[in-house]
C-alpha cells in the first residue's frame, strides 16, 4: 500500500563534488505507516534502466547527515519518519546522461512485531533534467 508513495517525483538529479559529477540522487519515503530507526532499515536496493546498482555504492541521507547501507546497521541515533523524503545517493562516475530513466527502488526493513522481514518494491520513469 505503500509503495506507491515511496519513490518522489522530485529530487531526482545528478550530484557532483566540484566541478566533476560523481552520481546521482532521489528521494524516497519510507514504505511503513510508522517512522523506523535506520539501524531498522537492512537494505535499499537501486536499478536504473534495468541495471541493479550494487549495494556499496548506495547512501541514505536524511537531515544533513549521510550513511553507507552498513553504516546504517549501527546508526541507533536517527529515525527515519513516516512521509519524511530521505535522499538516495547513488556514486556512478560521469552520473546519468539526462532524459527518462527506469527507477526501480526496493526497500527492505524490520518490523519487532513481524515474523518476517518485509521488502517493498516500486519503480516508474523519472526524467533527469539538463
Amino acid at each position: 500500500m505503500m509503495d506507491q508513495h515511496m519513490l518522489c517525483d522530485d529530487g531526482f538529479q545528478n550530484v557532483a563534488q566540484g566541478d566533476q559529477v560523481t552520481g546521482f540522487a532521489l528521494l524516497a519515503r519510507l514504505p511503513y505507516y510508522r517512522g523506523l530507526g535506520l539501524s531498522m532499515v537492512e537494505d535499499i536496493a537501486v536499478s536504473v534502466d534495468g541495471q541493479d546498482v550494487p549495494r556499496e555504492s548506495v547512501r541514505l541521507a536524511l537531515r544533513g547527515r549521510s550513511w553507507s547501507l552498513d553504516e546504517l546497521e549501527t546508526c541507533f541515533d536517527e529515525k527515519w519518519n513516516f512521509g519524511e523524503k530521505a535522499q538516495v545517493l547513488v556514486a556512478r562516475a560521469g552520473g546519468l546522461s539526462s532524459g527518462k530513466h527506469r527507477i526501480d527502488l526496493a526497500i527492505r526493513y524490520r518490523v519487532s512485531y513481524l515474523p518476517f522481514v518485509p521488502t517493498t518494491r516500486t519503480g516508474r520513469d523519472l526524467t533527469l533534467a539538463a
